[in-house]
């Protein structure tokens, strides 16, 4: 094996390595922005990123909008609130 190759070996690890991060950092990207923003549901934006993952990120520019979005807050004397 000649030096080259082993650079070749080299780059490619390291290409596998930062590649396998980068897509673990964007399937946790929704999740983490939800909860620092108080979501109400920021453990199923969490979930949805993950799941994501699994779908190509096909969906993940939903996810992440959602992580953006809060639910409205309803008022205190609301009477579907007591259901």
């Amino acid at each position: 094996m000649s030096m080259l190759d082993i650079f070749a070996w080299l780059v490619l690890i390291v290409l596998l390595f930062s590649t396998i991060t980068v897509v673990v950092l964007a399937a946790m990207l929704p999740g983490m922005i939800a909860r620092r923003r108080g979501h109400p549901w920021a453990t199923a934006v969490s979930v949805g990123g993950w799941v994501t993952l699994f779908l190509g990120f096909v969906l993940w520019p939903v996810v992440l909008i959602w992580a953006y979005v809060d639910a409205p807050v309803r008022p205190a004397g609301d009477a579907e609130a007591v259901r």
